[in-house]
Protein backbone atom coordinates (compact mmCIF):
# COMPACT_ATOMS: atom_id res chain seq x y z
CA UNK A 1 0.00 0.00 0.00
CA UNK A 2 2.61 2.48 0.36
CA UNK A 3 4.10 2.20 -3.00
CA UNK A 4 0.21 3.32 -3.98
CA UNK A 5 0.34 6.11 -1.85
CA UNK A 6 3.39 7.01 -3.15
CA UNK A 7 2.12 7.04 -6.89
CA UNK A 8 -1.71 8.76 -5.23
CA UNK A 9 0.50 11.46 -3.59
CA UNK A 10 2.81 12.42 -6.67
CA UNK A 11 -0.20 12.25 -8.83
CA UNK A 12 -2.03 14.69 -6.77
CA UNK A 13 0.46 17.45 -6.23
CA UNK A 14 1.02 17.99 -10.36
CA UNK A 15 -1.98 19.34 -10.16
CA UNK A 16 -0.20 22.07 -8.09
CA UNK A 17 1.41 23.11 -11.14
CA UNK A 18 -2.09 24.32 -12.75
CA UNK A 19 -3.19 25.46 -9.49
CA UNK A 20 -0.25 28.38 -9.40
CA UNK A 21 -0.67 29.37 -13.12
CA UNK A 22 -4.51 30.78 -12.07
CA UNK A 23 -3.34 31.92 -8.63
CA UNK A 24 -0.85 33.93 -10.82
CA UNK A 25 -2.81 35.09 -13.60
CA UNK A 26 -6.64 35.32 -11.99
CA UNK A 27 -8.23 38.10 -14.29
CA UNK A 28 -7.27 36.37 -17.37
CA UNK A 29 -8.19 32.41 -16.38
CA UNK A 30 -11.71 34.46 -15.51
CA UNK A 31 -11.68 36.08 -18.64
CA UNK A 32 -11.14 32.84 -20.95
CA UNK A 33 -13.32 30.93 -18.70
CA UNK A 34 -16.20 33.54 -19.05
CA UNK A 35 -15.67 33.17 -23.12
CA UNK A 36 -16.11 29.98 -22.97
CA UNK A 37 -19.70 29.49 -20.65
CA UNK A 38 -21.28 32.05 -23.01
CA UNK A 39 -19.65 29.70 -26.57
CA UNK A 40 -21.33 26.44 -24.35
CA UNK A 41 -24.77 27.99 -24.36
CA UNK A 42 -25.07 30.29 -27.35
CA UNK A 43 -27.08 27.84 -29.29
CA UNK A 44 -29.42 26.98 -26.04
CA UNK A 45 -33.06 28.63 -25.52
CA UNK A 46 -31.74 30.91 -22.91
CA UNK A 47 -28.32 31.64 -25.02
CA UNK A 48 -30.67 32.74 -28.01
CA UNK A 49 -32.97 34.79 -25.25
CA UNK A 50 -30.63 36.85 -24.63
CA UNK A 51 -28.50 36.97 -28.23
CA UNK A 52 -25.15 35.57 -26.55
CA UNK A 53 -23.11 35.39 -29.97
CA UNK A 54 -23.46 39.35 -29.78
CA UNK A 55 -22.21 39.49 -26.43
CA UNK A 56 -18.43 40.22 -26.68
CA UNK A 57 -17.24 41.67 -23.21
CA UNK A 58 -18.37 41.16 -19.80
CA UNK A 59 -20.03 44.36 -19.19
CA UNK A 60 -22.49 43.72 -22.01
CA UNK A 61 -23.26 40.54 -20.25
CA UNK A 62 -23.72 42.41 -17.05
CA UNK A 63 -26.49 45.09 -18.93
CA UNK A 64 -28.57 42.20 -20.48
CA UNK A 65 -28.49 39.70 -18.91
CA UNK A 66 -30.44 40.20 -15.15
CA UNK A 67 -29.44 38.41 -11.28
CA UNK A 68 -30.88 35.23 -11.05
CA UNK A 69 -33.03 33.43 -8.35
CA UNK A 70 -33.47 30.11 -8.30
CA UNK A 71 -37.25 31.08 -8.54
CA UNK A 72 -36.24 32.75 -11.47
CA UNK A 73 -34.66 29.85 -13.30
CA UNK A 74 -37.07 27.66 -12.17
CA UNK A 75 -39.44 27.39 -14.78
CA UNK A 76 -36.62 26.41 -17.09
CA UNK A 77 -35.43 23.96 -14.58
CA UNK A 78 -38.72 22.02 -14.23
CA UNK A 79 -38.83 21.60 -17.98
CA UNK A 80 -35.20 20.43 -17.85
CA UNK A 81 -36.30 17.71 -15.39
CA UNK A 82 -38.94 16.46 -17.66
CA UNK A 83 -36.06 15.29 -20.32
CA UNK A 84 -35.83 18.64 -22.13
CA UNK A 85 -32.36 19.65 -23.38
CA UNK A 86 -30.39 22.71 -24.94
CA UNK A 87 -32.52 25.01 -22.33
CA UNK A 88 -29.76 26.59 -19.98
CA UNK A 89 -26.57 24.86 -21.28
CA UNK A 90 -25.34 23.27 -24.19
CA UNK A 91 -24.50 19.60 -23.70
CA UNK A 92 -26.70 17.05 -22.13
CA UNK A 93 -28.01 17.31 -18.60
CA UNK A 94 -29.47 13.58 -16.99
CA UNK A 95 -28.82 14.74 -13.05
CA UNK A 96 -29.92 17.45 -10.60
CA UNK A 97 -28.49 18.11 -7.13
CA UNK A 98 -31.73 18.37 -4.56
CA UNK A 99 -30.16 21.12 -2.88
CA UNK A 100 -30.69 21.01 1.17
CA UNK A 101 -30.49 24.75 1.82
CA UNK A 102 -31.67 26.00 5.56
CA UNK A 103 -33.62 29.63 4.07
CA UNK A 104 -36.25 27.48 1.87
CA UNK A 105 -38.25 24.98 2.38
CA UNK A 106 -39.00 24.14 -1.06
CA UNK A 107 -36.29 21.93 -2.46
CA UNK A 108 -34.32 23.08 -5.49
CA UNK A 109 -32.87 21.04 -8.39
CA UNK A 110 -29.73 22.49 -9.38
CA UNK A 111 -28.52 21.01 -13.02
CA UNK A 112 -25.34 19.07 -13.17
CA UNK A 113 -23.85 19.01 -16.54
CA UNK A 114 -21.01 16.65 -17.33
CA UNK A 115 -18.79 19.52 -17.14
CA UNK A 116 -19.67 20.83 -13.81
CA UNK A 117 -19.01 16.92 -12.60
CA UNK A 118 -16.02 16.61 -13.86
CA UNK A 119 -14.76 20.09 -14.38
CA UNK A 120 -15.62 21.77 -11.03
CA UNK A 121 -17.10 18.95 -8.23
CA UNK A 122 -14.34 16.06 -9.06
CA UNK A 123 -11.66 18.93 -9.79
CA UNK A 124 -12.47 20.21 -6.37
CA UNK A 125 -12.29 16.92 -4.82
CA UNK A 126 -8.60 16.06 -6.09
CA UNK A 127 -7.51 19.59 -5.25
CA UNK A 128 -8.32 19.07 -1.67
CA UNK A 129 -6.19 16.35 -1.65
CA UNK A 130 -3.60 17.74 -3.65
CA UNK A 131 -3.21 20.67 -1.69
CA UNK A 132 -3.49 18.55 1.32
CA UNK A 133 0.03 16.26 -0.06
CA UNK A 134 1.34 19.47 -1.25
CA UNK A 135 1.37 21.10 2.58
CA UNK A 136 2.29 17.64 4.40
CA UNK A 137 4.98 15.68 2.19
CA UNK A 138 5.00 12.91 4.05
CA UNK A 139 0.92 12.09 4.02
CA UNK A 140 -0.34 8.54 4.51
CA UNK A 141 -4.09 8.95 3.54
CA UNK A 142 -4.02 6.40 0.70
CA UNK A 143 -2.65 3.70 3.09
CA UNK A 144 -6.36 3.30 4.21
CA UNK A 145 -9.74 4.66 3.79
CA UNK A 146 -11.69 7.57 3.23
CA UNK A 147 -14.87 7.97 5.41
CA UNK A 148 -17.46 10.18 3.90
CA UNK A 149 -19.94 11.29 5.95
CA UNK A 150 -22.51 12.51 3.19
CA UNK A 151 -26.22 12.85 2.07
CA UNK A 152 -29.20 10.82 2.91
CA UNK A 153 -30.79 11.05 -0.26
CA UNK A 154 -31.07 7.94 -2.53
CA UNK A 155 -30.68 8.71 -5.95
CA UNK A 156 -34.03 9.10 -7.51
CA UNK A 157 -35.58 8.57 -11.62
CA UNK A 158 -37.09 11.46 -12.64
CA UNK A 159 -38.47 10.77 -16.05
CA UNK A 160 -36.31 8.35 -18.54
CA UNK A 161 -32.69 9.21 -17.93
CA UNK A 162 -33.20 11.86 -15.81
CA UNK A 163 -32.40 11.43 -12.60
CA UNK A 164 -31.61 13.48 -8.71
CA UNK A 165 -30.74 13.07 -5.61
CA UNK A 166 -28.24 14.93 -2.88
CA UNK A 167 -25.03 16.30 -4.19
CA UNK A 168 -23.08 13.41 -2.82
CA UNK A 169 -25.62 11.13 -3.87
CA UNK A 170 -24.93 12.43 -7.66
CA UNK A 171 -21.14 12.27 -7.07
CA UNK A 172 -20.65 8.91 -5.29
CA UNK A 173 -23.14 7.32 -8.59
CA UNK A 174 -20.72 9.22 -11.01
CA UNK A 175 -17.20 8.01 -9.33
CA UNK A 176 -15.11 6.13 -11.34
CA UNK A 177 -15.00 2.54 -10.14
CA UNK A 178 -11.52 2.89 -9.10
CA UNK A 179 -12.69 5.68 -6.56
CA UNK A 180 -14.90 3.36 -4.07
CA UNK A 181 -12.03 0.74 -3.58
CA UNK A 182 -10.65 3.75 -1.22
CA UNK A 183 -14.35 4.67 0.39
CA UNK A 184 -15.78 3.24 3.49
CA UNK A 185 -18.63 2.51 4.47
CA UNK A 186 -20.28 0.40 0.74
CA UNK A 187 -22.84 2.99 -1.09
CA UNK A 188 -25.55 1.02 0.37
CA UNK A 189 -25.01 2.66 3.87
CA UNK A 190 -23.30 5.81 2.73
CA UNK A 191 -27.13 6.47 0.48
CA UNK A 192 -29.24 5.39 3.44
CA UNK A 193 -32.21 8.11 3.98
CA UNK A 194 -32.70 6.68 7.38
CA UNK A 195 -29.97 8.85 9.05
CA UNK A 196 -30.62 7.60 12.82
CA UNK A 197 -30.07 4.15 10.88
CA UNK A 198 -27.33 4.86 8.47
CA UNK A 199 -25.63 6.44 11.83
CA UNK A 200 -25.52 3.15 13.70
CA UNK A 201 -25.14 0.93 10.31
CA UNK A 202 -21.79 3.47 9.24
CA UNK A 203 -20.26 3.28 13.12
CA UNK A 204 -20.67 -1.11 13.26
CA UNK A 205 -19.54 -1.30 9.29
CA UNK A 206 -16.33 1.57 9.74
CA UNK A 207 -15.37 0.25 13.54
CA UNK A 208 -12.36 -2.23 12.25
CA UNK A 209 -11.48 -0.08 8.84
CA UNK A 210 -8.10 1.42 8.94
CA UNK A 211 -9.63 5.20 8.40
CA UNK A 212 -7.35 7.65 7.36
CA UNK A 213 -9.32 10.50 6.78
CA UNK A 214 -13.01 11.73 7.13
CA UNK A 215 -15.28 14.60 5.29
CA UNK A 216 -18.58 15.13 6.57
CA UNK A 217 -20.24 18.18 8.40
CA UNK A 218 -19.26 19.08 11.54
CA UNK A 219 -22.13 18.57 13.37
CA UNK A 220 -23.35 15.05 11.85
CA UNK A 221 -19.58 13.66 11.99
CA UNK A 222 -19.59 14.29 15.84
CA UNK A 223 -22.58 12.50 16.25
CA UNK A 224 -20.99 9.65 14.46
CA UNK A 225 -17.71 9.69 16.54
CA UNK A 226 -19.76 9.66 19.74
CA UNK A 227 -21.57 6.70 18.38
CA UNK A 228 -18.13 4.36 17.64
CA UNK A 229 -16.95 5.41 20.98
CA UNK A 230 -20.23 4.29 22.63
CA UNK A 231 -19.94 0.86 20.53
CA UNK A 232 -16.22 0.60 20.63
CA UNK A 233 -15.50 1.61 24.39
CA UNK A 234 -12.66 4.13 23.33
CA UNK A 235 -12.27 7.37 24.54
CA UNK A 236 -11.65 9.24 21.64
CA UNK A 237 -11.46 8.33 17.54
CA UNK A 238 -7.46 8.20 17.93
CA UNK A 239 -8.16 4.91 20.02
CA UNK A 240 -10.56 3.23 16.72
CA UNK A 241 -8.65 4.63 13.85
CA UNK A 242 -4.93 5.04 14.94
CA UNK A 243 -4.07 6.27 11.35
CA UNK A 244 -6.60 8.88 11.31
CA UNK A 245 -4.47 12.50 10.03
CA UNK A 246 -6.87 14.39 7.86
CA UNK A 247 -10.70 15.68 8.10
CA UNK A 248 -12.18 17.81 5.63
CA UNK A 249 -14.80 19.54 6.68
CA UNK A 250 -17.22 22.24 5.18
CA UNK A 251 -21.07 23.99 5.31
CA UNK A 252 -20.70 25.36 8.52
CA UNK A 253 -18.22 27.45 10.02
CA UNK A 254 -16.13 24.83 12.24
CA UNK A 255 -15.29 27.45 15.19
CA UNK A 256 -17.96 26.34 17.28
CA UNK A 257 -16.74 22.27 16.74
CA UNK A 258 -13.32 23.05 16.99
CA UNK A 259 -12.46 22.26 20.77
CA UNK A 260 -15.19 18.72 20.57
CA UNK A 261 -12.85 17.66 17.75
CA UNK A 262 -9.98 18.04 20.07
CA UNK A 263 -11.36 15.65 22.31
CA UNK A 264 -12.50 13.53 19.70
CA UNK A 265 -8.93 13.56 18.00
CA UNK A 266 -6.44 14.71 20.82
CA UNK A 267 -3.55 15.08 18.44
CA UNK A 268 -1.47 18.24 17.46
CA UNK A 269 -0.75 16.33 14.13
CA UNK A 270 -4.39 16.05 13.04
CA UNK A 271 -5.10 18.25 9.88
CA UNK A 272 -8.46 20.47 9.22
CA UNK A 273 -8.81 21.34 6.11
CA UNK A 274 -12.03 23.61 5.15
CA UNK A 275 -13.79 23.90 1.66
CA UNK A 276 -16.82 25.64 0.38
CA UNK A 277 -18.66 23.25 -1.99
CA UNK A 278 -22.08 23.58 -2.85
CA UNK A 279 -24.99 21.84 -5.04
CA UNK A 280 -24.54 25.12 -7.70
CA UNK A 281 -20.80 25.00 -7.24
CA UNK A 282 -17.14 24.05 -5.66
CA UNK A 283 -15.77 27.56 -4.53
CA UNK A 284 -13.04 27.19 -2.58
CA UNK A 285 -10.31 25.22 -0.34
CA UNK A 286 -8.16 26.35 2.59
CA UNK A 287 -4.79 26.34 1.31
CA UNK A 288 -2.86 27.04 4.22
CA UNK A 289 -2.47 24.95 7.26
CA UNK A 290 -2.58 28.05 9.68
CA UNK A 291 -5.17 30.09 8.38
CA UNK A 292 -9.06 29.96 8.33
CA UNK A 293 -9.01 31.61 4.92
CA UNK A 294 -9.66 29.38 1.23
CA UNK A 295 -8.45 29.76 -1.77
CA UNK A 296 -11.03 31.07 -4.00
CA UNK A 297 -10.82 28.29 -7.02
CA UNK A 298 -10.78 30.22 -10.11
CA UNK A 299 -10.55 27.01 -12.89
CA UNK A 300 -13.78 25.32 -12.23
CA UNK A 301 -16.30 26.79 -15.23
CA UNK A 302 -17.38 28.81 -12.43
CA UNK A 303 -17.42 32.72 -13.38
CA UNK A 304 -17.76 35.38 -10.35
CA UNK A 305 -19.31 38.69 -9.80
CA UNK A 306 -19.71 40.33 -6.06
CA UNK A 307 -22.48 42.23 -5.11
CA UNK A 308 -21.50 44.75 -2.22
CA UNK A 309 -24.11 44.04 0.63
CA UNK A 310 -24.96 47.59 1.18
CA UNK A 311 -26.53 47.73 -2.71
CA UNK A 312 -28.13 44.46 -2.19
CA UNK A 313 -31.41 46.33 -2.06
CA UNK A 314 -31.09 48.03 -5.09
CA UNK A 315 -33.49 48.00 -8.08
CA UNK A 316 -30.58 47.44 -10.02
CA UNK A 317 -27.62 46.23 -8.13
CA UNK A 318 -24.16 46.66 -9.80
CA UNK A 319 -21.93 43.76 -9.23
CA UNK A 320 -17.84 44.03 -9.19
CA UNK A 321 -15.44 41.93 -11.25
CA UNK A 322 -12.66 39.81 -9.40
CA UNK A 323 -10.33 42.99 -10.38
CA UNK A 324 -12.42 45.75 -7.99
CA UNK A 325 -13.14 43.52 -4.96
CA UNK A 326 -12.15 45.13 -1.55
CA UNK A 327 -10.47 43.47 1.08
CA UNK A 328 -13.10 42.68 4.19
CA UNK A 329 -16.66 43.72 2.62
CA UNK A 330 -19.47 41.76 2.66
CA UNK A 331 -20.17 40.78 -1.03
CA UNK A 332 -23.14 38.36 -2.15
CA UNK A 333 -21.45 36.02 -4.27
CA UNK A 334 -23.17 35.59 -7.91
CA UNK A 335 -22.20 33.12 -10.17
CA UNK A 336 -22.28 31.84 -14.01
CA UNK A 337 -21.57 28.27 -14.18
CA UNK A 338 -20.84 25.48 -16.74
CA UNK A 339 -24.14 23.88 -15.31
CA UNK A 340 -26.29 26.38 -16.91
CA UNK A 341 -26.98 28.74 -14.03
CA UNK A 342 -26.42 32.36 -15.39
CA UNK A 343 -26.02 35.30 -13.09
CA UNK A 344 -27.18 32.99 -10.11
CA UNK A 345 -27.28 34.48 -6.37
CA UNK A 346 -26.35 31.48 -4.53
CA UNK A 347 -27.50 32.92 -1.36
CA UNK A 348 -23.88 32.95 0.31
CA UNK A 349 -22.11 36.16 1.67
CA UNK A 350 -18.52 36.38 1.32
CA UNK A 351 -15.67 38.40 2.17
CA UNK A 352 -12.03 38.55 0.79
CA UNK A 353 -9.14 38.40 3.07
CA UNK A 354 -6.47 38.41 0.08
CA UNK A 355 -6.61 39.74 -3.09
CA UNK A 356 -2.89 38.13 -4.01
CA UNK A 357 -4.20 35.27 -4.24
CA UNK A 358 -7.87 35.85 -3.95
CA UNK A 359 -8.84 34.13 -0.10
CA UNK A 360 -11.91 34.06 1.27
CA UNK A 361 -14.14 33.39 4.03
CA UNK A 362 -18.07 32.66 4.36
CA UNK A 363 -19.62 35.46 6.61
CA UNK A 364 -23.10 33.96 6.37
CA UNK A 365 -26.47 34.23 4.24
CA UNK A 366 -28.25 37.11 2.51
CA UNK A 367 -31.20 35.76 4.38
CA UNK A 368 -29.31 34.78 7.54
CA UNK A 369 -28.75 38.08 9.49
CA UNK A 370 -30.34 39.98 11.50
CA UNK A 371 -31.89 43.42 10.76
CA UNK A 372 -34.80 44.41 12.54
CA UNK A 373 -33.76 47.58 14.14
CA UNK A 374 -31.19 48.55 11.94
CA UNK A 375 -28.24 46.41 13.56
CA UNK A 376 -27.32 44.18 10.76
CA UNK A 377 -25.95 41.18 12.70
CA UNK A 378 -24.00 38.81 10.58
CA UNK A 379 -23.01 35.31 11.14
CA UNK A 380 -19.53 36.06 11.11
CA UNK A 381 -20.07 38.77 13.77
CA UNK A 382 -22.27 35.89 15.05
CA UNK A 383 -19.60 33.71 15.67
CA UNK A 384 -16.74 35.78 16.72
CA UNK A 385 -18.74 36.66 20.13
CA UNK A 386 -19.80 33.33 21.03
CA UNK A 387 -16.17 32.29 20.22
CA UNK A 388 -14.99 34.58 22.87
CA UNK A 389 -17.84 33.94 25.19
CA UNK A 390 -17.18 30.42 25.17
CA UNK A 391 -12.81 31.07 25.39
CA UNK A 392 -13.68 33.03 28.79
CA UNK A 393 -16.41 31.01 30.46
CA UNK A 394 -14.88 27.55 29.69
CA UNK A 395 -18.11 26.61 26.95
CA UNK A 396 -18.75 24.72 24.10
CA UNK A 397 -21.31 25.04 21.74
CA UNK A 398 -23.36 22.49 19.88
CA UNK A 399 -26.00 24.63 18.03
CA UNK A 400 -27.26 27.71 18.42
CA UNK A 401 -30.12 29.97 16.65
CA UNK A 402 -31.18 33.43 17.09
CA UNK A 403 -33.99 35.98 16.05
CA UNK A 404 -35.59 39.44 16.88
CA UNK A 405 -37.70 40.54 19.60
CA UNK A 406 -39.75 43.19 18.22
CA UNK A 407 -40.79 46.05 19.95
CA UNK A 408 -43.59 45.99 22.53
CA UNK A 409 -45.11 48.80 23.82
CA UNK A 410 -42.17 51.19 25.68
CA UNK A 411 -39.87 47.96 25.34
CA UNK A 412 -37.34 48.06 23.55
CA UNK A 413 -36.20 45.26 20.82
CA UNK A 414 -34.00 42.59 21.52
CA UNK A 415 -32.33 39.60 20.15
CA UNK A 416 -33.74 35.99 21.61
CA UNK A 417 -31.05 33.03 21.33
CA UNK A 418 -31.39 29.47 21.70
CA UNK A 419 -28.21 27.59 22.66
CA UNK A 420 -27.33 24.24 23.27
CA UNK A 421 -24.07 23.36 24.82
CA UNK A 422 -21.73 20.56 24.50
CA UNK A 423 -20.31 21.91 27.90
CA UNK A 424 -21.86 24.72 30.02
CA UNK A 425 -20.01 28.09 30.70
CA UNK A 426 -18.98 28.21 34.35
CA UNK A 427 -21.30 31.62 34.40
CA UNK A 428 -24.13 31.49 31.86
CA UNK A 429 -24.55 35.55 32.96
CA UNK A 430 -21.11 36.25 31.95
CA UNK A 431 -21.20 34.28 29.19
CA UNK A 432 -23.85 36.51 28.11
CA UNK A 433 -22.40 39.68 28.75
CA UNK A 434 -19.36 38.71 27.08
CA UNK A 435 -21.36 37.31 23.62
CA UNK A 436 -22.58 41.29 24.05
CA UNK A 437 -19.89 42.96 24.52
CA UNK A 438 -18.19 41.76 21.59
CA UNK A 439 -21.13 42.17 19.16
CA UNK A 440 -21.05 45.92 20.62
CA UNK A 441 -17.13 45.64 19.47
CA UNK A 442 -17.12 44.25 16.17
CA UNK A 443 -20.34 45.60 15.11
CA UNK A 444 -20.98 49.55 15.27
CA UNK A 445 -24.43 49.23 14.54
CA UNK A 446 -25.46 46.81 16.99
CA UNK A 447 -22.96 48.72 19.50
CA UNK A 448 -25.19 52.03 18.15
CA UNK A 449 -28.34 50.40 18.83
CA UNK A 450 -27.36 48.81 22.10
CA UNK A 451 -26.38 52.42 23.69
CA UNK A 452 -28.19 52.49 26.80
CA UNK A 453 -31.04 50.19 26.02
CA UNK A 454 -33.14 52.41 23.79
CA UNK A 455 -33.51 50.52 20.55
CA UNK A 456 -32.00 46.98 21.90
CA UNK A 457 -31.81 45.26 25.22
CA UNK A 458 -29.39 42.78 26.51
CA UNK A 459 -29.90 39.61 24.56
CA UNK A 460 -32.26 36.89 26.17
CA UNK A 461 -30.53 33.52 25.86
CA UNK A 462 -32.25 30.24 26.24
CA UNK A 463 -30.14 27.16 26.98
CA UNK A 464 -31.40 24.48 25.04
CA UNK A 465 -31.55 20.96 26.89
CA UNK A 466 -29.22 17.75 25.04
CA UNK A 467 -30.69 16.95 21.90
CA UNK A 468 -32.77 19.97 21.31
CA UNK A 469 -31.91 20.58 17.88
CA UNK A 470 -31.27 17.45 16.38
CA UNK A 471 -35.00 16.58 17.47
CA UNK A 472 -36.48 19.86 16.16
CA UNK A 473 -34.33 18.60 12.05
CA UNK A 474 -35.70 15.13 12.86
CA UNK A 475 -39.25 16.22 13.20
CA UNK A 476 -38.60 18.44 10.04
CA UNK A 477 -37.39 15.32 8.19
CA UNK A 478 -34.17 17.09 7.67
CA UNK A 479 -31.44 15.05 9.61
CA UNK A 480 -28.16 14.82 8.31
CA UNK A 481 -26.36 15.56 4.99
CA UNK A 482 -26.10 19.29 3.93
CA UNK A 483 -29.15 20.02 6.37
CA UNK A 484 -28.13 22.53 9.45
CA UNK A 485 -29.83 24.75 11.72
CA UNK A 486 -30.50 28.20 10.85
CA UNK A 487 -28.16 30.25 12.49
CA UNK A 488 -29.76 33.79 12.38
CA UNK A 489 -33.04 34.83 11.01
CA UNK A 490 -35.11 37.92 10.57
CA UNK A 491 -38.27 36.52 11.83
CA UNK A 492 -39.02 34.31 14.85
CA UNK A 493 -40.44 31.08 12.77
CA UNK A 494 -37.39 29.00 14.01
CA UNK A 495 -36.94 29.73 17.40
CA UNK A 496 -40.45 30.01 18.12
CA UNK A 497 -40.73 26.34 16.93
CA UNK A 498 -37.84 25.20 18.38
CA UNK A 499 -38.55 26.98 21.99
CA UNK A 500 -42.11 24.60 22.34
CA UNK A 501 -39.64 21.55 22.43
CA UNK A 502 -37.55 23.04 24.65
Amino acid sequence: MTIVNSIFTWFMKKRMHQIELFIKYPHDVQDELFRNLLSGARNTEWGKKYDYNSIHNQQQFKERVPIQTYESLAPYIERMLKGEQQILWGTEIKWFAKSSGTTNDRSKFIPVSPESLEECHFKGGKDMLSIYCNNRPNAQIFNGKSLALGGSHQVNQVAGDIYFGDLSAVLIKNLPFWAEFYRTPDMSITLMDNYEEKIERMAMATKDVNVTNISGVPTWTVVLAKRLMEVTGKSHLLEIWPNLELYIHGAVKFTPYREQFKKLIPSSDMYYLETYNASEGFFGIQDQSNSEEMLLMLDYGIFYEFLPMENFEDENPKTLGLHEVELNKNYALIISTNGGLWRYMIGDTIKFTSLSPYRIQITGRTKHFINAFGEELIVDNAERALTKACSETGAIIRDYTACPIYFQENEAGGHEWIIEFEQHPDNIEKFVDIMDNTLREVNSDYDAKRFKDMALRRPLVHVAKEGTFYNWLKNRGKLGGQHKVPRLANERKYVDEILTMN
